[in-house]
């Protein structure tokens, strides 16, 4: 379980924060904060894993206070001004969140998070890091935001400003360009062979001249991508 601390002045701010995290399992609100002052003593008693900051806050700045801080949680600054960017990132911040904070924006920071701690904290071979840094992913489609698990999904295939996850179960259409979503995915996990495919390697069934097989269906190599995938054939 994940222990979360949310500072922010404007109580619409921690609502919305709260909602977004209740959407994520192993994640537990210690405390919510209308200054920083306030959550001082409950850092240096606690062991807070992830703190959500909002910058412009009374008495001391988010930026100033994270500074402060001898051994700082994960954090992830929620702003509505972009100005204080680049000092944030400076102290090698999780995210900067810009408000009004979206679901899917919201998202990003917290599977960003997930890896970093992931990363930190296994010393397991890639395969089980692997499986630690992310267990799911939300897409919007329908009016709704549904979670697939990773080990569900076969591939992705771009259409233009939209992605087809084709799963195990089902296939979902969502807005996200290619390039975003290879971004975010572990690549240890998954592998991009064209420009408008990614696919899941461990469903990967075989390798053609020019093609991929997964689930029956042949899938092109592009030639720019042919490099990556050759790399993960020597590797097996």
């Amino acid at each position: 379980m994940y222990k979360c601390i949310i500072i922010d002045d404007e109580p619409i701010a921690i609502r919305v924060i709260k909602n977004h995290l209740s959407a994520f399992t192993d994640f537990e609100i210690v405390a919510e904060c209308g200054n920083a002052l306030e959550a001082m003593p409950i850092i240096s008693e606690e062991k807070i894993d992830l703190l959500f900051c909002d910058i412009q806050l009374p008495q001391i700045t988010g930026v100033e206070f994270v500074r402060s801080l001898g051994h700082p949680p994960k954090v992830i600054f929620t702003t509505a001004y972009r100005d204080y960017a680049v000092d944030a990132f400076d102290l090698q911040v999780v995210d900067y969140l810009l408000k009004p904070i979206s679901f899917e924006r919201f998202t990003k920071a917290i599977n960003n998070f997930l890896e970093q701690s992931s990363v930190k904290n296994s010393q397991q071979n890639i395969a089980e890091i692997g499986s630690k840094q992310r267990e799911f992913i939300f897409f919007k489609a329908d009016k709704k935001h549904h979670k697939v698990n990773l080990c569900d999904i076969l591939y992705f295939e771009s259409l233009g400003d939209y992605l087809i996850a084709f799963t195990t179960k089902k296939k979902i259409v969502t807005k996200e360009r290619i390039s975003n979503l290879a971004e975010t995915l572990p690549e240890n996990h998954f592998l991009q062979i064209h420009r408008s495919y990614i696919v899941s390697i461990p469903k990967i069934e075989s390798v053609g001249a020019g093609f991929v097989e997964i689930d029956g269906k042949k899938l092109p190599i592009g030639r720019n991508y042919k490099p990556l995938l050759n790399n993960l054939l020597q590797k097996k």
